[in-house]
Order: C-alpha cells, then structure tokens, then sequence
C-alpha cells in the first residue's frame, strides 16, 4: 500500500462537498467511490435508487420490489 496523509472524516466531507475539488476527481475515480462508498446490501433501497435515477435524469429505468423468491 502505498504511503497516504490521514485525512478525518471532516476534511473527507469538505472535499465531497467542494465541487472545485469533486472536479479534480476522473470519471473512473467516481465511479469507484459511487460503487464502494455504501456499508452493505442494506443501504441499497428502492428509494434511493430510484432517488438516484430521478436525480440523474434516468427516464428509462425504475426500480421495482418484488416478493422474496420471485424473479
């Protein structure tokens, strides 16, 4: 691993939360955050992804709960 700055969590949020700093970040950089930055299976809802559609303008997609065991 290489040699990184401890960062706290407060410095963490300043820089999520600066859009200058996010600019800096690649697509790829993104999306590794986006996949990895839940705890678990538990945090991914119906809700919020739909919430994440809407809020990314994704029109042709929905999320839809189904019974346990059906397909």
């Amino acid at each position: 691993m290489e040699n990184y700055q401890k960062i706290s969590t407060e410095d963490f949020m300043k820089f999520f939360r600066d859009t200058e700093k996010l600019n800096e970040l690649t697509p790829d950089d993104r999306v590794e955050i986006f996949r990895t930055i839940l705890v678990g299976s538990s945090d991914l809802t119906m809700d919020l992804l739909n919430d994440i559609l809407g809020d990314y303008c994704v029109e042709n997609l929905e999320v839809i709960e189904i019974e346990n065991g059906e397909k």
